[in-house]
């Protein structure tokens, strides 16, 4: 008997993972800024605060055209 592998490959998954790659991250260092902050430490959570961003302006570029 021969089986037959479908031409289709069903790739939603990969749409969820680089959505989590893109999000993830920057949420988890928006929030240890916000931790800093709020223990008297300000200069450390902008610092926190700009790498969330530069990785969600970077992440939405490299992976939004990705996807597209």
């Amino acid at each position: 008997m021969i089986t037959i592998l479908p031409l289709e490959v069903n790739l939603d998954g990969i749409i969820y993972y680089f959505a989590v790659i893109m999000i993830v991250p920057a949420l988890l260092l928006a929030t240890i800024g916000f931790i800093l902050s709020k223990n008297k430490s300000p200069k450390a959570a902008k610092v926190f605060y700009i790498l969330a961003g530069v990785y969600l302006l970077i992440s939405f570029g490299t992976c939004g055209v990705l996807m597209s």
